[in-house]
Formats: C-alpha cells, structure tokens, sequence
C-alpha cells in the first residue's frame, strides 16, 4: 500500500490529524516505518490496532524513545504507533497511595502531579527526565532506587492494554490487594511490547523523604565492594540506594582471578532517604561501618551534583552500553576481569542486587568479543548479559539478548496467544518473540 493510502486508513481509524509521514528522526537502527499514528485516546489506540490485525502491518510502539534502541534492528515494520498523546494522571488516590497513569505521561510530569500530596514513584531510571510510564513497564527498567523500592514490576499494581486485535483489556485493580486471576501487570512488565500496548498502568506509591545523605567510599579492590555490600545488607540500615562505580584502567584482559591494578577508581554510594534525624544517623552509622577505608558524606548541592552525574554513567560517551546481571558471588571476580579490559571504560550499578551497566569501546568487533566473554562467564542460571544500546553493525555480530535458557519456550507460548499474527514488535522482544 502506498504511503499516502496508509496514512488516509490511519487517519480513518484513529482520528483526523493522528497520522502523517515518516521523518528521519523516526527511524529505528536505520529502519524507517511507512507511517506514524499518534492515537489521541485509548479507543484510537484501539482502532488503530485492530486495523494493522486486519491489513496484517507489523506495529512497534513508541513513547518519549528513550528506549528504542534496545532490541534488535528491526527487519521492517509497516506503523510506528506512539502514545505520546496519552499523558495524564488520570487518577490520584492519595489516601490510597496509589495513582493511575497513561502511558506517554513521562515519569518526570508525574511525579510533579503527585508531588502535590508529597507523594511519588520511586523509580529514578537513565534518561528519568523524558522516560515515559509505558516504556518503563514495558522494559521494567528502573535505577539507583530499585535496591529500596523495587523495579516497575514490583510496584505495578494494575494495567488497561490495548491486545494485538483492539480489543481492550484490564487487570489487576486500583488498590494494594491481592488479585485473584492472572496476574496480567506483571505480564506486561518487561514484555518489550511484544504482547500488547500498554494504555495506563496503577502504581503503588510512597511518601517522598524531605532528607538524603549519601556516604562514598573509596574501595581498593572489587573484594572490599563485595564485603561492604554485605556488610550493609546484613546491618539494620535501611539505604535506598547501595551503588558502585568503576572506571577501569586500560590494560590488557587477564584471567577473571586477577587483580584489579593498584589505584583503580572504584568506589561505593550508600544513599538515605527519609527525615533528616533518620538520614544523619543512618550516614554516619554507615560511615562508622566503612571505617577501614577513605570514606566521607555529602548532602546539599554536592550530593545532588553526585547523583546527576551518577546518572550518566555510563551513557556518556561513545560505545556499546551493555545490562550485567549475574549472583552477589560472582561480582567480584566480573569487576577484576572488566577492570582488566581494554574495552570497558565505565561500570556503574547495583552493589546490593548485583546489576550493572558498562559501556563498552571500540570497535564492533571489539565490543562483541567483550559481550562474549561476559555470556561465557554469566550463562542462563546464573546472570545475563543484554545490549541496551549497540550500533547495527554489533547487533549483526551478537545477539542482543543472549541466550535465554528454559524460559524460551513458556515466552513463545505467551505470545502466540497474545499475538498470535506476530504484529506487535516482530522479532525485537526477548528471545526474539
């Protein structure tokens, strides 16, 4: 169908001035789609699906774009359906705590709603600024805040979703409950949009702190990062964030056992969050517990200066930008080897949970021989190893996902009777489903 002809049928189903031509901007690794529909509302959203069913045009879905560079090079797709027209808290149940949100309102205008009854969502993901609600349920991202608060998945109580063939469904409910049936939020959660549009999701909320104090730690070694990590989970403390930079030196890549070269910049960032009496005497009950290394607290400005800059490690900078996930065990050993490698320039992650970042330089190549060693040493059961921003060319050289293990099989399951066309999101899911 020619360009013109899909963006008059577009316009048919999801409202006059809701379609238009592709711009170079809209392109996704390189691939442009034949249209661009912006539904104005859940029933346009609706339409507009239920007509790619009929037409048989593949669908991916975009909310602010901050996040569609993870996946694979899409092979084509016909529609690229954005939600940025769906932004409103379109519910506030403050003696609830608990809010109902579309999916293109960012996570930023949110929590500015919510801030009127002191209230937020505690998740603090990269690019927190433009990330909208349905693309962090969708990937479950979330960042330095998840050691407290969870990820989306753990505070998503609720969903309304637009499935492959328009029809809307729900599930969960408004209030913090048990809900019998299936438990369709967390389905969603992380399912890359491979299953449906997410239209609004219901979020558990928290009182926002009026305090914070973070305590930095100088570490000499990826072993004093493990022990001061279970130091902290093993105390009373109740931090909001246990987090770790690395920027390794460039040297050679060794064996896993060797050491980290003298001086290298690691470092910890224990956070809290709460009234001041509680953060000052939390901070310095950390500080006493780090006594045996170079350790201070910051609060004001310079801690604010701190975690912005935190929160662009390590997107700053060229390179591939790779998610660790791997057991409390093995973190130690994973941070000598990256420390190690020429390739690595900055890690930056979760102490207490043991997920990390790092950005990786160099060539293509390069950068997939780096990924490759991190899948030998983390292999399904025991971590993953997931490109979250990769240039075409490294994407044609490593899978994105890694392997996936046992689960496989249950995701293609899920899909097929979700999607059973294949027209949402083809081929760019997890284990591409």
């Amino acid at each position: 169908m020619a360009v013109a002809n899909l963006i008059d049928a577009a316009e048919a189903v999801a409202g006059r001035g809701s379609a238009r031509a592709p711009s170079p901007s809209d392109a996704v690794d390189g691939v442009t789609p034949q249209v661009i529909v912006e539904p104005s509302d859940a029933q346009a959203v609706a339409s507009t699906l239920s007509w790619a069913f009929r037409e048989k045009l593949s669908v991916l879905i975009r909310g602010s774009g901050t996040k569609l560079g993870w996946g694979p090079t899409p092979r084509a797709f016909d529609v690229l359906l954005s939600t940025t027209r769906l932004n409103s808290v379109t519910a506030h149940r403050h003696g609830d705590l608990t809010a109902t949100v579309q999916a293109g309102a960012t996570l930023a205008h949110t929590n500015e709603q919510l801030a009127r009854h002191r209230q937020w969502i505690p998740l603090d993901p990269p690019a927190a600024g433009r990330a909208t609600i349905g693309g962090l349920v969708a990937t479950n991202d979330s960042g330095p805040r998840r050691h407290r608060y969870g990820a989306p998945r753990d505070l998503i109580i609720g969903v309304e979703l637009a499935r492959a063939d328009g029809r809307i469904a729900k599930g969960g409910g408004i209030v913090v409950k048990n809900v019998a049936g299936y438990d369709l939020p967390r389905l969603m959660t992380g399912s890359f949009g491979s299953l449906g549009v997410i239209l609004s999701a219901t979020f558990k909320l928290y009182p926002m702190p009026t305090a914070s104090r973070t305590v930095v730690v100088d570490l000499r070694d990826p072993a004093e990062l493990g022990t001061l990590a279970a130091k902290v989970l093993a105390s009373p403390l109740a931090p909001t964030t246990l987090e770790f930079e690395l920027s390794p030196p460039q040297h050679p890549l060794q064996h896993p056992s060797a050491a980290v070269a003298p001086g290298a910049p690691l470092r910890a960032l224990i956070r809290f969050e709460s009234i001041e009496t509680a953060v000052e005497q939390q901070a310095q009950e950390a500080f006493r517990l780090a006594r045996n290394n170079s350790s201070r607290i910051v609060g004001g400005e310079d801690e604010e200066a701190l975690w912005e800059q935190h929160s662009r490690r390590p997107w700053d900078g060229d390179g591939a930008v790779v998610k660790v996930s791997v057991l409390p065990t093995e973190l130690p050993g994973l941070l000598r080897w990256l420390s190690q490698s020429s390739g690595s320039t900055e890690v930056s992650g979760r102490a207490g949970l043991s997920v990390f970042l790092a950005r990786i330089g160099g060539s293509a190549e390069a950068q997939a021989r780096l990924i490759s060693g991190l899948r030998d040493m983390s292999p399904p059961g025991r971590g993953s190893v997931v490109i979250v921003r990769g240039s075409p060319e490294l994407k044609s050289l490593v899978d994105v996902w890694g392997p996936i293990g046992d689960g496989l099989p249950l995701m293609r399951a899920v899909k097929q009777q979700f999607d059973p066309a294949g027209i949402l999101n083809p081929g760019r899911g997890p284990g591409g489903i």
